[in-house]
């Protein structure tokens, strides 16, 4: 079952690098720098310190803008052109040891799953930029980072688990799908007003 293994840690790290790549990269890189697994096809090159340092000096970064209304939104916007093509390369990378068919499915699915944990964060992020206190912020971004976090363990770890995971993930996101369109281009708008100086708030609900 090692090709389920892998097709696994590619998809559920490229779910998981639609929420937080670069807790994604680092976790990855750190597990396999210090013994702890393995990591399949293209994947091994991230255990390098160069890397585990900018995914981690990155990471920190993402850490306190995430936790800032309407800067957070901000910062989704730049990473829907990082996170979504990023997960594509992830998943890639751990199947190019695979069939061709293998390896171009699991970047183009990749890059599906990264858009769509990606779509359902900003969405979420929006909605809670529309609360006067900074409260649900700083708790959606605990959130989100422990489950890029624990995702990632599992995408290494329990393959069967993140694949249930990601099959509940999907059927969620299917249902939810209107309302996560609705919330990107809110979140588009309102980053466009933002730097003209309107009120971030009053052009997201228009563009609503």
């Amino acid at each position: 079952m090692e090709w389920f293994s892998t097709i696994s840690l590619a998809l559920g790290s490229a779910w998981t690098s639609g929420i937080n790549l670069y807790a994604t990269v680092s976790i990855l890189g750190l597990l396999q720098k210090f013994g702890a697994t393995k990591l399949p096809g293209g994947l091994d090159v991230l255990d390098n310190w160069w890397i585990i340092g900018i995914a981690g000096g990155l990471y920190i970064v993402e850490f306190f803008a995430d936790k800032i209304p309407y800067v957070d939104s901000v910062w989704d916007v730049v990473h829907t052109f990082i996170r979504v093509p990023a997960g594509a390369v992830v998943a890639y990378a751990a199947t190019n040891d695979l069939d061709p068919t293998v390896w171009v499915s699991a970047a183009l699915l990749g890059g599906g799953l990264a858009f769509a944990s990606h779509g359902t964060k900003a969405a979420a992020r929006i909605g809670a930029n529309f609360s006067p206190e900074p409260v649900s912020n700083w708790a959606l971004s605990f959130i989100e980072d422990g489950i890029a976090m624990i995702g990632t363990v599992l995408a290494v770890f329990a393959p069967f688990i993140i694949a249930g995971v990601l099959i509940v993930f999907v059927l969620f996101f299917l249902w939810f799908f209107p309302k996560v369109f609705r919330a990107v281009k809110r979140l588009f708008a309102a980053t466009a007003a933002f730097f003209r100086g309107e009120s971030f708030q009053d052009i997201a609900r228009k563009a609503g």
